[in-house]
């Protein structure tokens, strides 16, 4: 459960864990979700991602923005993540990490923080909108 000041009260948060496989290299998903080309690629929406820790990122023509707090190539992002119609101060923490697997990446994703009411559109979302067309993409 996370308080908000703005609603002065507690709010319910549930996490999110995924696992997806992907054929191809590490190094390519890696830079297909940290690229604001290739990441607005896969989205089919304007993304704009700061190369480094402590930028900001925004993506779906903002209606998801945040900060990457961690940036380890090929190996991990991890990003404070919020939606426009959270409020003002909640944030997520999404972490996906890369690792070979045979030909092709094991990508593990978690999200942590995601306001309940929002859980299952996010969680679907995920899979909808950026693991099918990431595999669509890549999968060549």
């Amino acid at each position: 459960m996370t308080h908000t000041p703005e609603q002065g009260k507690a709010m319910n948060t549930r996490n999110i864990h995924q696992t997806v496989s992907i054929k191809a290299p590490v190094k390519v998903v890696y830079k297909a979700l940290v690229d604001s080309r290739q990441h607005s690629k896969i989205t089919g929406s304007k993304a704009v991602i700061g190369s480094r820790p402590g930028t900001p990122f925004s993506v779906w023509e903002g209606g998801i923005h945040g900060i990457t707090l961690q940036l380890i190539p090929e190996k991990r992002i991890v990003q404070a993540w919020r939606s426009e119609d959270w409020p003002r101060d909640h944030y997520s923490v999404a972490s996906f990490s890369f690792q070979k697997s045979g030909k092709g990446t094991k990508l593990v994703f978690e999200q942590y923080g995601v306001p309940t009411h929002d859980y299952r559109g996010i969680s679907e979302g995920w899979k909808n909108h950026y693991w099918n067309p990431l595999r669509l993409m890549l999968e060549k």
